[in-house]
Protein backbone atom coordinates (compact mmCIF):
# COMPACT_ATOMS: atom_id res chain seq x y z
CA UNK A 1 0.00 0.00 0.00
CA UNK A 2 1.32 3.45 -0.89
CA UNK A 3 1.81 6.06 1.81
CA UNK A 4 0.21 8.91 -0.12
CA UNK A 5 1.62 11.67 2.08
CA UNK A 6 5.21 10.52 1.64
CA UNK A 7 4.70 9.58 -2.01
CA UNK A 8 3.37 13.07 -2.56
CA UNK A 9 6.55 14.44 -1.03
CA UNK A 10 8.63 12.44 -3.49
CA UNK A 11 6.71 13.80 -6.46
CA UNK A 12 7.10 17.30 -5.03
CA UNK A 13 10.86 16.95 -4.69
CA UNK A 14 11.17 15.57 -8.22
CA UNK A 15 9.14 18.53 -9.40
CA UNK A 16 11.36 20.88 -7.40
CA UNK A 17 14.49 19.46 -9.02
CA UNK A 18 12.82 19.83 -12.41
CA UNK A 19 11.26 23.24 -12.00
CA UNK A 20 13.46 25.02 -9.42
CA UNK A 21 15.52 22.71 -9.60
CA UNK A 22 42.32 21.33 -15.70
CA UNK A 23 41.13 25.05 -16.06
CA UNK A 24 38.95 27.27 -14.00
CA UNK A 25 38.61 30.08 -16.55
CA UNK A 26 35.25 30.89 -18.08
CA UNK A 27 35.15 30.71 -21.89
CA UNK A 28 35.48 34.08 -23.59
CA UNK A 29 32.29 33.44 -25.56
CA UNK A 30 30.29 33.66 -22.33
CA UNK A 31 31.74 36.93 -21.04
CA UNK A 32 28.96 39.00 -22.57
CA UNK A 33 26.31 36.87 -20.81
CA UNK A 34 27.87 36.60 -17.36
CA UNK A 35 26.20 39.64 -15.80
CA UNK A 36 22.84 38.44 -17.09
CA UNK A 37 23.51 34.92 -15.79
CA UNK A 38 24.20 36.25 -12.30
CA UNK A 39 20.92 38.17 -12.36
CA UNK A 40 18.95 35.16 -13.61
CA UNK A 41 20.28 32.84 -10.91
CA UNK A 42 19.66 35.40 -8.19
CA UNK A 43 15.94 35.29 -9.01
CA UNK A 44 15.49 31.52 -9.16
CA UNK A 45 16.19 28.49 -6.97
CA UNK A 46 19.22 26.47 -8.10
CA UNK A 47 19.91 22.83 -7.19
CA UNK A 48 22.83 20.48 -7.85
CA UNK A 49 21.46 16.97 -7.35
CA UNK A 50 24.69 15.05 -6.82
CA UNK A 51 28.04 15.74 -5.17
CA UNK A 52 30.41 13.47 -3.26
CA UNK A 53 31.58 16.18 -0.87
CA UNK A 54 30.95 13.97 2.21
CA UNK A 55 34.11 12.11 1.21
CA UNK A 56 35.94 15.25 2.32
CA UNK A 57 33.84 15.72 5.44
CA UNK A 58 34.69 12.22 6.62
CA UNK A 59 38.31 13.30 6.97
CA UNK A 60 37.36 15.51 9.91
CA UNK A 61 39.63 18.41 8.91
CA UNK A 62 37.51 19.84 6.08
CA UNK A 63 35.62 23.04 6.82
CA UNK A 64 32.65 23.75 4.56
CA UNK A 65 32.57 27.37 5.71
CA UNK A 66 36.05 28.06 4.30
CA UNK A 67 36.95 28.56 0.66
CA UNK A 68 39.31 26.01 -0.89
CA UNK A 69 41.09 26.10 -4.22
CA UNK A 70 40.22 23.26 -6.56
CA UNK A 71 43.61 23.26 -8.26
CA UNK A 72 45.76 23.16 -5.12
CA UNK A 73 43.43 21.36 -2.71
CA UNK A 74 41.38 19.10 -4.97
CA UNK A 75 37.93 19.73 -3.49
CA UNK A 76 35.15 21.18 -5.63
CA UNK A 77 32.46 22.28 -3.14
CA UNK A 78 32.26 24.52 -0.09
CA UNK A 79 29.79 27.18 0.99
CA UNK A 80 31.78 30.20 -0.26
CA UNK A 81 32.12 28.63 -3.70
CA UNK A 82 28.42 27.77 -3.75
CA UNK A 83 27.74 31.47 -3.13
CA UNK A 84 30.16 32.52 -5.87
CA UNK A 85 28.46 30.16 -8.32
CA UNK A 86 24.93 31.17 -7.35
CA UNK A 87 24.03 27.70 -6.05
CA UNK A 88 21.23 27.60 -3.47
CA UNK A 89 20.93 23.89 -2.70
CA UNK A 90 22.97 20.77 -3.12
CA UNK A 91 22.60 17.05 -2.59
CA UNK A 92 25.41 15.45 -0.59
CA UNK A 93 25.73 11.78 -1.55
CA UNK A 94 26.64 9.26 1.12
CA UNK A 95 28.84 7.07 -1.07
CA UNK A 96 29.64 3.42 -0.44
CA UNK A 97 32.06 1.50 -2.64
CA UNK A 98 30.90 -2.00 -3.54
CA UNK A 99 32.53 -4.73 -1.47
CA UNK A 100 31.72 -8.36 -0.70
CA UNK A 101 28.06 -9.34 -0.43
CA UNK A 102 28.20 -11.21 2.86
CA UNK A 103 26.40 -10.55 6.16
CA UNK A 104 29.63 -9.23 7.68
CA UNK A 105 30.40 -6.94 4.74
CA UNK A 106 26.80 -5.74 4.59
CA UNK A 107 26.95 -4.70 8.24
CA UNK A 108 30.25 -2.96 7.60
CA UNK A 109 28.61 -0.98 4.77
CA UNK A 110 25.70 0.02 6.99
CA UNK A 111 28.10 1.14 9.72
CA UNK A 112 30.16 3.14 7.23
CA UNK A 113 27.07 4.88 5.89
CA UNK A 114 26.12 5.88 9.43
CA UNK A 115 29.62 7.28 10.02
CA UNK A 116 29.28 9.44 6.92
CA UNK A 117 25.88 10.71 8.04
CA UNK A 118 27.45 11.49 11.43
CA UNK A 119 30.24 13.48 9.76
CA UNK A 120 27.71 15.56 7.80
CA UNK A 121 25.66 16.23 10.91
CA UNK A 122 28.76 17.24 12.88
CA UNK A 123 29.91 19.65 10.16
CA UNK A 124 26.57 21.41 9.81
CA UNK A 125 25.99 21.61 13.55
CA UNK A 126 29.10 23.81 13.72
CA UNK A 127 27.77 26.32 11.18
CA UNK A 128 23.98 26.60 11.68
CA UNK A 129 24.06 30.23 10.59
CA UNK A 130 25.33 29.24 7.13
CA UNK A 131 23.63 26.00 6.09
CA UNK A 132 21.31 23.24 7.24
CA UNK A 133 20.12 19.80 6.22
CA UNK A 134 16.72 19.96 4.59
CA UNK A 135 14.21 17.30 3.61
CA UNK A 136 11.60 19.31 1.72
CA UNK A 137 11.36 21.97 -0.99
CA UNK A 138 9.56 24.30 1.43
CA UNK A 139 12.41 24.10 3.94
CA UNK A 140 14.96 24.70 1.19
CA UNK A 141 13.17 27.84 -0.01
CA UNK A 142 12.92 29.10 3.57
CA UNK A 143 16.66 28.58 4.04
CA UNK A 144 17.37 30.62 0.92
CA UNK A 145 15.20 33.44 2.28
CA UNK A 146 17.29 33.29 5.47
CA UNK A 147 20.54 33.54 3.51
CA UNK A 148 21.54 29.93 4.16
CA UNK A 149 22.44 27.03 1.90
CA UNK A 150 20.13 24.01 1.76
CA UNK A 151 21.76 20.60 2.04
CA UNK A 152 19.75 17.61 0.83
CA UNK A 153 21.06 14.08 1.41
CA UNK A 154 21.13 11.00 -0.79
CA UNK A 155 22.85 7.63 -0.74
CA UNK A 156 25.02 6.49 -3.64
CA UNK A 157 24.90 2.69 -3.85
CA UNK A 158 22.09 0.66 -2.35
CA UNK A 159 24.82 -1.54 -0.88
CA UNK A 160 24.42 0.81 2.10
CA UNK A 161 21.26 -1.08 3.10
CA UNK A 162 22.82 -4.53 2.72
CA UNK A 163 19.83 -6.80 2.17
CA UNK A 164 17.76 -5.32 4.98
CA UNK A 165 14.68 -3.38 3.87
CA UNK A 166 14.42 -1.83 7.34
CA UNK A 167 17.56 0.19 6.60
CA UNK A 168 15.60 2.21 4.03
CA UNK A 169 13.43 3.60 6.81
CA UNK A 170 16.46 4.12 9.02
CA UNK A 171 18.28 6.20 6.42
CA UNK A 172 15.10 8.03 5.49
CA UNK A 173 14.90 9.11 9.12
CA UNK A 174 18.52 10.24 8.91
CA UNK A 175 17.52 12.58 6.09
CA UNK A 176 18.24 10.62 2.90
CA UNK A 177 15.76 11.39 0.15
CA UNK A 178 17.18 9.27 -2.65
CA UNK A 179 19.17 6.09 -3.10
CA UNK A 180 21.26 5.38 -6.20
CA UNK A 181 20.43 1.69 -6.50
CA UNK A 182 23.97 0.52 -7.32
CA UNK A 183 27.39 1.88 -8.26
CA UNK A 184 30.00 0.51 -10.66
CA UNK A 185 29.42 -3.14 -9.73
CA UNK A 186 26.37 -5.30 -9.26
CA UNK A 187 24.84 -5.61 -5.82
CA UNK A 188 21.91 -7.52 -4.33
CA UNK A 189 19.47 -4.96 -5.75
CA UNK A 190 20.31 -4.79 -9.45
CA UNK A 191 22.87 -4.98 -12.23
CA UNK A 192 25.25 -2.08 -12.81
CA UNK A 193 25.83 -0.46 -16.20
CA UNK A 194 29.55 -1.21 -15.84
CA UNK A 195 29.49 -4.85 -14.72
CA UNK A 196 28.50 -8.19 -16.19
CA UNK A 197 24.89 -9.41 -16.30
CA UNK A 198 23.79 -11.12 -13.09
CA UNK A 199 20.15 -10.40 -12.26
CA UNK A 200 19.12 -9.38 -15.79
CA UNK A 201 17.81 -6.15 -14.25
CA UNK A 202 16.30 -5.84 -10.80
CA UNK A 203 16.55 -8.79 -8.44
CA UNK A 204 13.49 -9.85 -6.46
CA UNK A 205 15.02 -8.02 -3.50
CA UNK A 206 15.50 -5.01 -5.77
CA UNK A 207 11.81 -4.98 -6.59
CA UNK A 208 11.05 -4.93 -2.88
CA UNK A 209 13.52 -2.06 -2.44
CA UNK A 210 11.78 0.00 -5.13
CA UNK A 211 8.38 -0.65 -3.56
CA UNK A 212 9.62 0.24 -0.08
CA UNK A 213 11.23 3.43 -1.34
CA UNK A 214 7.93 4.34 -3.01
CA UNK A 215 6.13 3.69 0.26
CA UNK A 216 8.57 5.84 2.22
CA UNK A 217 8.54 8.68 -0.26
CA UNK A 218 12.21 8.27 -1.18
CA UNK A 219 13.33 9.02 -4.73
CA UNK A 220 14.77 6.16 -6.78
CA UNK A 221 17.99 7.13 -8.53
CA UNK A 222 18.68 5.20 -11.74
CA UNK A 223 22.17 6.59 -12.43
CA UNK A 224 24.78 3.81 -12.66
CA UNK A 225 22.24 1.02 -13.17
CA UNK A 226 22.09 -1.13 -16.32
CA UNK A 227 19.57 -0.55 -19.10
CA UNK A 228 17.64 -3.67 -18.06
CA UNK A 229 17.62 -2.51 -14.44
CA UNK A 230 16.40 0.91 -15.58
CA UNK A 231 13.49 -0.60 -17.49
CA UNK A 232 12.58 -2.86 -14.56
CA UNK A 233 12.55 0.12 -12.19
CA UNK A 234 10.10 1.97 -14.41
CA UNK A 235 7.84 -1.09 -14.49
CA UNK A 236 7.86 -1.49 -10.69
CA UNK A 237 7.91 2.10 -9.46
CA UNK A 238 4.60 3.84 -8.87
CA UNK A 239 6.37 7.21 -8.74
CA UNK A 240 8.64 9.31 -10.99
CA UNK A 241 12.33 8.48 -10.75
CA UNK A 242 15.51 10.51 -11.13
CA UNK A 243 18.91 10.02 -12.73
CA UNK A 244 20.87 12.17 -10.29
CA UNK A 245 24.03 12.38 -12.42
CA UNK A 246 23.85 10.97 -15.96
CA UNK A 247 24.36 12.33 -19.46
CA UNK A 248 23.33 11.50 -23.04
CA UNK A 249 24.73 8.36 -24.66
CA UNK A 250 24.02 9.76 -28.12
CA UNK A 251 26.58 12.51 -27.43
CA UNK A 252 29.11 10.42 -25.48
CA UNK A 253 28.86 6.66 -25.97
CA UNK A 254 29.46 5.49 -22.41
CA UNK A 255 27.35 2.81 -20.66
CA UNK A 256 26.87 5.19 -17.72
CA UNK A 257 24.94 7.55 -19.98
CA UNK A 258 21.30 7.21 -21.03
CA UNK A 259 20.25 6.27 -24.56
CA UNK A 260 17.55 8.26 -26.33
CA UNK A 261 15.17 5.35 -25.74
CA UNK A 262 15.79 5.50 -22.00
CA UNK A 263 15.46 9.29 -22.00
CA UNK A 264 12.03 8.97 -23.59
CA UNK A 265 10.99 6.33 -21.07
CA UNK A 266 12.16 8.57 -18.23
CA UNK A 267 10.13 11.48 -19.59
CA UNK A 268 7.05 9.27 -19.91
CA UNK A 269 7.58 8.24 -16.28
CA UNK A 270 7.52 11.92 -15.27
CA UNK A 271 11.10 11.76 -14.03
CA UNK A 272 14.17 13.87 -14.64
CA UNK A 273 17.77 13.37 -15.76
CA UNK A 274 20.27 15.58 -13.95
CA UNK A 275 23.07 16.07 -16.46
CA UNK A 276 26.46 14.95 -15.15
CA UNK A 277 29.52 17.11 -15.63
CA UNK A 278 32.13 14.36 -15.25
CA UNK A 279 34.38 14.74 -18.28
CA UNK A 280 34.51 11.04 -19.20
CA UNK A 281 30.71 11.04 -19.51
CA UNK A 282 30.65 14.30 -21.47
CA UNK A 283 33.15 13.61 -24.25
CA UNK A 284 35.44 10.77 -25.30
CA UNK A 285 38.92 12.26 -25.05
CA UNK A 286 42.21 11.05 -26.58
CA UNK A 287 44.18 8.61 -24.40
CA UNK A 288 46.64 10.03 -21.86
CA UNK A 289 49.06 7.12 -21.50
CA UNK A 290 51.10 8.40 -18.54
CA UNK A 291 48.03 9.43 -16.59
CA UNK A 292 46.18 6.19 -17.38
CA UNK A 293 49.19 4.11 -16.30
CA UNK A 294 49.57 6.01 -13.02
CA UNK A 295 45.86 5.75 -12.23
CA UNK A 296 45.77 2.04 -13.05
CA UNK A 297 48.70 1.50 -10.69
CA UNK A 298 46.78 3.23 -7.90
CA UNK A 299 43.67 1.18 -8.60
CA UNK A 300 45.75 -1.99 -8.28
CA UNK A 301 47.54 -0.74 -5.15
CA UNK A 302 44.29 0.17 -3.39
CA UNK A 303 42.09 -2.72 -4.60
CA UNK A 304 40.05 -0.40 -6.83
CA UNK A 305 39.39 1.68 -3.69
CA UNK A 306 37.10 -1.00 -2.26
CA UNK A 307 37.19 -1.97 1.41
CA UNK A 308 39.59 0.79 2.48
CA UNK A 309 39.78 2.16 5.99
CA UNK A 310 39.27 5.91 6.35
CA UNK A 311 43.03 6.29 6.77
CA UNK A 312 43.83 4.34 3.62
CA UNK A 313 41.12 6.16 1.67
CA UNK A 314 42.67 9.50 2.62
CA UNK A 315 46.08 8.18 1.59
CA UNK A 316 44.71 6.95 -1.74
CA UNK A 317 42.93 10.23 -2.36
CA UNK A 318 46.15 12.17 -1.79
CA UNK A 319 48.04 10.00 -4.28
CA UNK A 320 45.20 10.30 -6.79
CA UNK A 321 45.30 14.09 -6.62
CA UNK A 322 49.08 13.98 -7.03
CA UNK A 323 48.58 12.04 -10.28
CA UNK A 324 46.08 14.67 -11.42
CA UNK A 325 48.62 17.39 -10.68
CA UNK A 326 51.51 15.63 -12.41
CA UNK A 327 49.46 14.45 -15.39
CA UNK A 328 46.57 16.90 -15.85
CA UNK A 329 43.51 15.34 -17.47
CA UNK A 330 42.27 16.27 -20.91
CA UNK A 331 38.91 17.72 -19.98
CA UNK A 332 35.75 18.22 -21.96
CA UNK A 333 34.56 21.83 -22.15
CA UNK A 334 31.54 23.66 -20.82
CA UNK A 335 30.24 23.83 -24.39
CA UNK A 336 30.53 20.04 -24.68
CA UNK A 337 28.54 19.73 -21.45
CA UNK A 338 25.74 22.02 -22.56
CA UNK A 339 25.52 19.99 -25.78
CA UNK A 340 24.16 17.21 -23.54
CA UNK A 341 21.57 19.55 -22.03
CA UNK A 342 20.54 20.63 -25.54
CA UNK A 343 20.19 17.04 -26.67
CA UNK A 344 18.17 15.88 -23.67
CA UNK A 345 15.89 18.92 -23.97
CA UNK A 346 15.20 17.95 -27.59
CA UNK A 347 14.61 14.27 -26.80
CA UNK A 348 12.90 14.29 -23.40
CA UNK A 349 11.67 17.87 -23.07
CA UNK A 350 12.88 20.71 -20.90
CA UNK A 351 10.68 19.64 -17.98
CA UNK A 352 12.83 16.52 -17.63
CA UNK A 353 16.33 18.04 -17.52
CA UNK A 354 18.38 19.25 -14.56
CA UNK A 355 21.95 19.50 -13.30
CA UNK A 356 23.88 16.97 -11.20
CA UNK A 357 27.58 17.75 -11.30
CA UNK A 358 29.22 14.82 -9.48
CA UNK A 359 31.67 17.36 -8.03
CA UNK A 360 34.09 15.73 -5.59
CA UNK A 361 33.35 12.44 -7.31
CA UNK A 362 35.20 13.26 -10.53
CA UNK A 363 32.94 15.97 -11.95
CA UNK A 364 34.38 19.07 -13.59
CA UNK A 365 35.04 20.35 -17.11
CA UNK A 366 36.97 23.27 -18.54
CA UNK A 367 34.79 26.29 -17.82
CA UNK A 368 32.90 24.68 -14.93
CA UNK A 369 35.49 23.00 -12.77
CA UNK A 370 33.99 23.58 -9.34
CA UNK A 371 30.94 25.08 -7.60
CA UNK A 372 32.25 28.63 -8.00
CA UNK A 373 31.73 28.43 -11.78
CA UNK A 374 28.09 27.37 -11.93
CA UNK A 375 27.10 30.74 -13.39
CA UNK A 376 28.99 29.69 -16.51
CA UNK A 377 26.35 27.04 -17.25
CA UNK A 378 23.62 29.68 -17.18
CA UNK A 379 25.71 32.04 -19.31
CA UNK A 380 26.18 29.34 -21.94
CA UNK A 381 22.46 28.53 -21.91
CA UNK A 382 21.68 32.23 -22.42
CA UNK A 383 24.17 32.39 -25.27
CA UNK A 384 22.34 29.49 -26.94
CA UNK A 385 19.02 31.27 -26.71
CA UNK A 386 17.40 29.77 -23.62
CA UNK A 387 15.03 32.14 -21.83
CA UNK A 388 15.18 32.88 -18.11
CA UNK A 389 12.01 30.82 -17.67
CA UNK A 390 13.55 27.83 -19.45
CA UNK A 391 16.74 28.14 -17.42
CA UNK A 392 14.69 28.15 -14.22
CA UNK A 393 13.24 24.79 -15.24
CA UNK A 394 16.70 23.35 -15.82
CA UNK A 395 18.00 24.59 -12.48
Amino acid sequence: MINTEKSGFMVLVVATIMLLASSCNQPAANTDKMAEAVKVQAKIFTVDSHTDTPLWLLRGDYDLSQRHDAKTHGSKVDLPRMTEGGLDAIFFAVFLGQEARTPEANQKAIDQANRIFDSIDAQLQRIPELAAITTSPEEALRLKDEGKKAIFLGIENGYAIGNDLAQIGHFYNRGARYITLCHTRNNDICDSSTDTTEHHGLSEFGRQVVQEMNRRGMMIDVSHISDSSFCDVLKVSSQPVIASHSSARAICDHPRNLSDSLLLKLAQNGGVVQVCILSDYVKTMPPNAQRDSAQNALRKKYNHFDGLTDELMNEARGEWYAVNKNFPPNLATLSDYVDHIDHIVRVAGIDHVGIGTDFDGGGGVTGCYDASEMHNITAELLRRGYSAEEIEKIW
